[in-house]
């Protein structure tokens, strides 16, 4: 009974995972083109004072840029938006797949091999280079500096 039941909590969690909400409303929860692609008129088009064209050229101009950005975009997001979203999810998945079985793995066994250099590379410093450089030490250890001042 309690095996049945974890069955089918863990499919509902697959299922919700795969079919969740889309927010019509924001459409970049996570800001990713804050700064990127927002364009206005303003950002675009200006006049500086004592350049002003006809008031009315003014409205046209803003009125066609904006409605032209909209609809262009949306006739381009219609036409190619399913294809790049469908070459961006194959590409993504080869990325994860990759990533997955190829990268980390490589990742892992080198991690695991230098480990082992490591340790035998410890050892060396420990055996050769340590009484050496204590020798040393014990050698420079009765030198003795002593600065006088001479007029």
């Amino acid at each position: 009974m309690m095996a049945e039941e974890n069955t089918d909590l863990e499919a509902q969690i697959v299922k919700d995972i795969h079919c969740k909400e889309i927010d019509l409303v924001n459409r970049d929860p996570k800001n990713i083109n804050e700064d990127i692609v927002k364009v206005d008129f303003e950002d675009v088009i200006a006049e500086p004072v004592g350049t002003y064209s006809f008031d009315s050229v003014w409205k046209v101009s803003y009125t066609t840029f904006t409605v032209s950005k909209y609809w262009c975009y949306r006739l381009l997001s219609t036409l190619l938006g399913v294809p790049l979203a469908l070459l961006w999810g194959f590409l993504f998945a080869c990325i994860s797949f990759c990533h997955i079985w190829a990268v980390v793995p490589c990742i892992k066994s080198y991690l695991i091999e230098i480990q082992c250099i490591s340790h035998i590379y410890s050892l060396c410093i420990r055996t050769f280079c340590n009484p050496l450089f204590a020798a040393l030490g014990q050698i420079c250890s009765s030198i003795k500096v002593v600065l006088r001042k001479e007029i």
